[in-house]
């Protein structure tokens, strides 16, 4: 006689405040993490696995974690902004990854003025990367530069900054002085 091809797996047991502890510790120890998202995580864990004892707090046990110095939202957002912007992406799909990160508003601001101090180096970055504006072979068309524009949107730069950076000719020198077009109004000219 042959084993059974599936056997039924064991369904753990439903989890108490004791286990929830232990899932959070085990969580940050892991991975960088937010408040925001252990709790996101504590709850999906009392969802599937169930609950036994008093209600479930998962907020209370991130809140806890962060107070013994575990998680600190802060240093979370600083490092993921820093490594977003060395990947080339801009600045609102930095604020997006953040409020995704579950980084309060507070949090958010005091990084705010990193991220903007960065933004032309990085799209100086995605476009060296794409081989876009003063760093391509050859100059675009208009259909062309188009999709560019649309792909430097799309990593979170400013529409004048994008235009400025796609407008230079491959193998020109780019203007140093960008500064002022990253806080422009995309609306209105500069």
């Amino acid at each position: 006689m042959s084993p059974p091809s599936h056997p039924e797996r064991r369904r753990p047991p439903p989890l108490d405040a004791a286990k929830l502890d232990r899932l959070a510790l085990r969580y940050v120890e892991r991975f960088a993490t937010t408040r925001g998202k252990l709790a996101d995580y504590l709850r999906r864990k009392v969802r599937e696995r169930g609950w036994d004892g008093p209600p479930a707090d998962p907020v209370a046990v991130a809140e806890r974690m962060a107070q013994l110095g575990y998680i600190d939202d802060l240093a979370f957002a600083e490092a993921r902004a820093r490594g977003m912007a060395r990947r080339g992406l801009g600045e609102r799909r930095v604020k997006v990854t953040l409020r995704a990160a579950g980084i309060d508003a507070e949090d958010a601001a005091t990084v705010a003025p990193q991220v903007e101090a960065a933004a032309v180096e990085s799209a100086m970055t995605f476009a060296r990367r794409r081989r876009l504006g003063p760093f391509a072979t050859q100059p675009a068309d208009r259909a062309v530069r188009e999709k560019q524009l649309a792909a430097m949107l799309r990593a979170g730069h400013g529409l004048s900054l994008a235009r400025q950076i796609l407008e230079t000719p491959p193998g020109e020198p780019f203007a140093d002085d960008l500064t002022a077009l990253v806080r422009c109004d995309d609306v209105e000219p500069c």
